[in-house]
Order: structure tokens, then sequence, then C-alpha cells
């Protein structure tokens, strides 16, 4: 295993045990963050994200991760995020694709990519299943998140 591969296996541990100050110290200071349901988040907002989902899931939320593989400037992984949406109390089994770009021995880019009509159909039920490949549905998702990522920061 490289530093790299290390690197993302320290985070996703980190995610694993409910750890959001540890997988804060992989990321970069210019850490930039992207997936569908917050779209685009830099810097300090990647953190207070992963710690948000965390304090939000309370303990019930499952992190599995496998495939690591990395080089000297570019990595990925796949894992799977299992809880209860928040919003309905749905069970959710997130199969989840991340990229990762180093820079100074540290995360600077972390995509995650999923399938959002898959994630909505389990998080919203017959709403998600009807709605939720629409670029509506998933805007107004995409809003909720940020929603509740700004109302958490301004709780700090």
């Amino acid at each position: 295993m490289n530093a790299n591969e290390a690197l993302i296996t320290k985070f996703y541990t980190a995610f694993a045990n409910a750890d959001a100050k540890t997988m804060s110290e992989c990321y970069h200071p210019k850490i930039h963050f992207v997936d569908p349901a917050f779209g685009l988040l830099k810097e300090e907002q990647v953190s207070r994200m992963w710690e948000m989902l965390i304090l939000k899931s309370k303990g019930n939320i499952k992190i599995e991760f496998s495939n690591v593989k990395a080089d000297e400037f570019f990595g990925s992984a796949n894992w799977v995020a299992t809880y209860n949406f928040s919003k309905t109390n749905r069970k959710v089994i997130n199969k989840i694709a991340a990229e990762f770009a180093f820079q100074d021995g540290l995360i600077i880019k972390h995509t995650d990519s999923f399938d959002v009509w898959k994630w909505s159909k389990q998080a919203f039920g017959p709403a998600g299943y009807l709605l939720g490949w629409t670029g509506f549905f998933q805007n107004k998702v995409q809003e909720q998140a940020l929603s509740s990522l700004k109302k958490f920061e301004e709780s700090k």
C-alpha cells in the first residue's frame, strides 16, 4: 500500500468510526469536493459537511469501502453508506464511486458519484421513483442539502 492508498484508507476508516476530525486531517486546506447531493463544496465546507452527516446519523450509519487504488497524483475507491435518510427515515444503501487528486500528501480534490435515481427511490419511496430522475427533483435535493449545511454551519 502506497502513501496515498493509506491516506484513502485512513479517511474511510475514520468515517466508519464517525471521526470527522481525522477525516478532515486527510484533506488539503484548498479541498474541492463534488457529489450529486451537495454539488461543489470548498475548503472548510467539506469538513463541516462530513461532521454534519455523522452527527445527523446519530451513530446509525455503516460505512464500508473497497478497491482503494492510488498513484502519486490520483486515486479511487468504492464505498457503501447504509443509513436511514433523516427526512423520511427510509433505509438507504448508497453505492458510491470516489475519485481523488492529491497534493502535498493530502486529498485536494474528492469527487463522489452515485446513481441519484436509485438513491431517491430508497430515500423518498414512490415520489423518488417517479421524480428522482428529473433535474427538478435533483436540484431540490441539492437545495435542501445545502440549506441543511448552512444551518449547521450557523449553529457552530
